[in-house]
């Protein structure tokens, strides 16, 4: 990829946001077609030459890095089905000084990876799981693969990718009704186990607020059973965590749509393509990969990177706007973006 030569800076957006987490979507392909993400026959994919390879992906990343990203987080679609997944991660952790590691998963080959992903240098994952029936995950996922997640999570405990991080997202008249058996079951599992509330960055038109479960729904189901406390210090963390029954468990409600925390977010995302955007709601984008397959040298290049990455952190809004009437949302999935 190169010798890295620029100098150490910061990310800072003009409201004073410091920028350190970098979302990274390796492919928007998917093994699953869960019913809030994508249509079941969904196929619109990105054409592969337009991924970024390893080396440029790296190349990247080490500008981002060096510009004072200390967490990469590995998602896509599904990054698993990244044949390099594997030599992504060792590059990432052979940077000079390589940042903290994680990917999101669906988990369907987590259990056949999870060591050698352990052994490149990936540190804690989080795996995407909706419910505990399985006849319940096929209907949601449209593939009969509940036993294979389940599989995966216990492989990912035992390379000691953890702690491993479960994220559920409850949909009325679905799943709702498992706010409580999936913490119960998180507890006795050693899973830390966060809620998402359903986004609207499906690839079809699914989305609406008046039948979403919010975190006041999920809060209140959960506090049937539980005695749920504020952890006192969030930092620029995206779940508000709550140690349940005294602690030391917690559980974690992502409300990015009914409690946004933007004016703590320190998140910045490449897209599978190579186009850097500032918000998962933003709708605008910046071209690398024009810059990385240019006829530039590769100093030149890093030095684009750099400067790319300077104006799309400066040109950040204060929030996503979803609660604005006028919001409108972006034209392309959250599988391409890099959740």
């Amino acid at each position: 990829m190169g010798e890295l030569r620029v100098s150490k800076s910061e990310l800072v957006d003009s409201y004073g946001r410091v920028h350190r987490d970098l979302r990274v979507s390796l492919t928007d392909r998917c093994s699953l077609r869960c019913t809030y993400c994508m249509p079941a026959d969904f196929s619109d994919w990105i054409a592969n030459d337009s991924l970024l390879t390893t080396d440029e992906l790296l190349t990247v990343i080490g500008v981002a890095v060096d510009s004072g990203i200390t967490q990469v987080r590995l998602t896509g679609g599904e990054p698993l089905l990244r044949r390099d997944i594997v030599d992504v991660i060792r590059g990432i952790n052979a940077l000079p000084q390589p940042p903290r590691i994680s990917l999101t998963t669906n988990a369907l080959r987590l259990a056949e990876v999870a060591q050698d992903l352990k052994d490149a240098g990936l540190q804690r994952v989080n795996v995407s799981l909706d419910t505990l029936s399985a006849e319940r995950f096929k209907a949601m996922t449209h593939r009969d693969r509940f036993n294979d997640v389940i599989e995966g999570i216990k492989a990912a405990q035992a390379a000691g990718l953890t702690p491993l991080k479960v994220n559920s997202v409850l949909l009325k008249g679905v799943n709702d009704d498992e706010a409580i058996p999936l913490l119960r079951h998180a507890l006795e599992n050693d899973w830390n186990l966060r809620f998402i509330e359903q986004m609207p960055l499906d690839a079809g038109d699914l989305w609406a607020r008046p039948v979403m479960v919010t975190a006041d729904d999920i809060q209140s189901e959960l506090e049937r059973e539980f005695t749920l406390t504020p952890v006192p210090t969030r930092g620029s963390a995206p779940a508000e965590e709550f140690y349940v029954n005294g602690g030391p468990a917690t559980v974690g409600i992502i409300a990015s749509v009914t409690r946004p925390f933007c004016s703590a977010c320190d998140r910045l995302r490449l897209t599978a393509d190579g186009q850097f955007r500032n918000c998962l709601f933003a709708r605008d984008e910046t071209d690398v990969r024009s810059i990385m397959r240019s006829d530039s040298s590769q100093e030149e290049k890093i030095q684009g990177v750099r400067d790319i990455l300077q104006v799309v952190t400066k040109a950040k809004l204060p929030g996503h706007g979803i609660n604005d009437p006028n919001f409108i949302k972006p034209d392309r999935p959250m599988s391409a973006i890099g959740g």
